[in-house]
């Protein structure tokens, strides 16, 4: 992935089309879990690292979810866990690299976290926030 820097206004300018492609991925997530339970870890990550066995099997799906990874990370988002439908954007605070954070579901952009911190240490957007 090559990560890119978003400004607040950046990232939420993009984040229309990240919902519509989390909703995709949300979509075929339900849908293997409903058909084939057992097969969705394999193809989540054949979805990020190109393909496998499992994956054919529900190529449909499979594809749908794989074209959705790959356009969010393709804008150089960190797409940080399909299930809970998170995604961070590089960012910067003070001059520091943070990752301004989006959880499927949330309207908008409204919380930012280190690097190292992960969900758990999500912080809402200031004024410092750029």
């Amino acid at each position: 992935m090559n990560a890119k820097y978003f400004t607040l206004a950046e990232a939420r300018l993009v984040l229309p089309k990240v919902r519509e492609w989390m909703d995709q991925i949300q979509t075929a997530r339900r849908e293997i879990l409903r058909v084939r339970p057992d097969a969705l870890p394999a193809i989540e990550k054949a979805a990020q690292n190109g393909g496998c066995k499992e994956a054919g099997e529900l190529y449909i799906l499979g594809a749908r979810l794989e074209q959705a990874v790959k356009g969010i990370t393709g804008l150089g988002i960190t797409l940080k866990d399909i299930d809970r439908g998170l995604v961070d954007f590089l960012g910067t605070r003070n001059g520091r690299e943070i990752y301004l954070c989006w959880r499927y579901g949330e309207d908008d952009i409204e919380y930012w976290h280190e690097l190292n911190s992960g969900f758990a240490g999500r912080r809402p957007v200031d004024e410092h926030v750029h």
